[in-house]
């Protein structure tokens, strides 16, 4: 049983570095847009990078979404520490395998 914990902590350092780490290139993305959109200053250059700013904006919010999921896991386990319920067995494997549901 050891061992299955410390799979499990491992999982969830490896989703957390990973969420920091597209965080951090995202955010490093958005903000080259920005620079972008101010020297360009016009209409054209707004509707083009706008969707691309719009994209990175999501995967901010993404990743936001999974920190508050493995939270509220970490949370569980630690207010009543018993098994993981099929539900946050579920939550785990999406956020290990990507999926940005």
């Amino acid at each position: 049983m050891g061992r299955d914990i410390k799979d499990l902590e491992d999982y969830l350092g490896e989703a957390i570095a990973n969420i920091r780490s597209d965080r951090a290139i995202t955010s490093a993305l958005l903000t080259d847009v920005f620079q972008e959109l101010k020297k360009k200053n016009d209409i054209d250059t707004h509707k083009s990078l706008g969707l691309i700013a719009s994209k990175y904006v999501e995967t901010l919010q993404r990743s936001n979404e999974q920190l508050v999921k493995l939270t509220s896991i970490l949370n569980k386990s630690a207010i009543a520490p018993t098994t993981l319920d099929e539900t946050d067995k579920e939550d785990l494997l999406d956020l290990i395998q990507g999926d940005n549901t």
